[in-house]
């Protein structure tokens, strides 16, 4: 009561919230005294006599106080430092800390996970702490803090799936990593699912080499396998190399619907700037033809205009022409969300823009932390199934039979 008194009587003269709250301030005052003498008092219950005056030894046992040592905790209000009570026997450790030791995440840990997941560096995580509540957090704690998330990723990344997802995106983000004394482009490589339900779901995260192989992707296939997925029935994805042959060998019967954007950005690279627009107009009597039929003579159009100059390009439609057109096969409805991978723009951007303030990471454990933590802020607002989900399961059921099974 006495301390709360002091504590009102003080609170008259505060006239900034770093004095309020600060290093120094009020609050963190009248904290750092409750916890201490909560301390005290749990030390006097456990050696079963109160402190005498002057620190005498007032009862006669085989344990007694033994001074007092430094400890710093981390709190809302940030570092303190307290003067933690001994006893000689060294048995003595207080409950109350207990909440605030290296195992836990305290409310500190919390804004340092949440501001580095948010995009900010090191040295803005810092600034902000000094700015907020007059501290200075090294390099290396924060670098700590974060890691505490790495268990929780690990059980995110081995998480069971649902046995079908009627349509599954695969895309990828480049960046740049340091490794044995190098920097190194690595792929990031985003697995997105619709469940039957018709919400999103992120599948996987997985880093791997700037060109990828067959022999990588069957790794992200048999792990999502292994994880209780048995079937997926439209796989929406870039040109990756490998990918169609891997995904095959564990999911035979997929239909592969590569990115019709991909392709045609791929396609402009290679176009002279004078020939964009006619390429482009041209491309369209394929991708936005009617049926497949006259999709494949707006293909026979494209070889005969442009075969000579730009026969690299027309070749790609011819080869990739299988996959690029399984959109056809279904109805407008489906086709809009399969023939390219719009739906997970939305979360590549979201990755875009916490990674923007760092050119290089300094290893992939740093990367994938990041991308966690994006990832989990993200999918916090998928909680409604695509649009005319009802629709457009009844049509996947039609065309799959069996594989789709609709409880009604």
């Amino acid at each position: 009561m006495k301390q709360l008194e002091e504590f009102n009587g003080k609170l008259k003269d505060v006239q900034s919230i770093d004095e309020l709250i600060g290093k120094e301030g009020l609050i963190t005052d009248l904290f750092k005294d409750t916890i201490q003498n909560m301390m005290e008092a749990e030390l006097t219950h456990n050696l079963g006599y109160p402190k005498g005056p002057g620190g005498r030894v007032i009862k006669d046992t085989s344990n007694k106080r033994n001074g007092h040592s430094k400890k710093t905790i981390r709190s809302g209000l940030g570092e303190i430092v307290l003067d933690k009570p001994r006893d000689r026997n060294g048995e003595f450790s207080p409950k109350i800390l207990e909440q605030y030791s290296g195992g836990n995440t305290n409310e500190l840990d919390k804004k340092i996970i949440s501001m580095y997941g948010r995009g900010m560096t090191v040295s803005d995580c810092n600034e902000h702490l000094a700015d907020l509540y007059g501290i200075s957090v090294s390099d290396g704690m924060i670098s700590e803090i974060t890691n505490k998330i790495l268990p929780e990723l690990e059980c995110w990344r081995s998480r069971p799936l649902f046995a079908i997802y009627p349509i599954v995106y695969a895309d990828a983000i480049h960046y740049k990593v340091r490794e044995d004394g190098r920097i190194k482009t690595k792929a990031v490589h985003i697995i997105i699912g619709i469940d039957m339900n018709g919400r999103k779901d992120v599948l996987g995260i997985w880093i791997g080499e700037e060109a990828e192989s067959a022999k990588f992707w069957l790794k992200v296939f048999q792990d999502i396998q292994a994880r209780g997925v048995r079937d997926i029935l439209i796989f929406c994805s870039d040109n990756l190399a490998g990918f169609s042959e891997a995904i095959t060998a564990i999911f035979p019967d997929v239909i592969i619907q590569k990115c019709i954007i991909h392709q045609i950005r791929n396609s402009l690279k290679y176009i002279a700037s004078k020939d964009k627009d006619a390429f482009l107009s041209d491309l369209k009597k394929i991708y936005r033809a009617d049926t497949k039929e006259n999709a494949e003579m707006g293909l026979l159009e494209l070889e005969e205009k442009w075969g000579k100059k730009y026969g690299i390009v027309v070749k790609s439609w011819q080869n990739n022409w299988h996959e690029l057109s399984a959109y056809f096969e279904f109805s407008p409805e489906i086709r809009r969300i399969i023939y390219t991978n719009n739906t997970i723009e939305s979360l590549n951007r979201n990755y875009r823009k916490v990674t923007k303030n760092r050119s290089v990471f300094p290893n992939e454990t740093s990367l994938m932390k990041l991308l966690y933590l994006s990832t989990k802020n993200t999918t916090k607002k998928w909680t409604v199934a695509l649009p005319n989900w009802g629709k457009i399961i009844a049509q996947l059921h039609i065309h799959f039979g069996d594989r789709v099974k609709i409880d009604l």
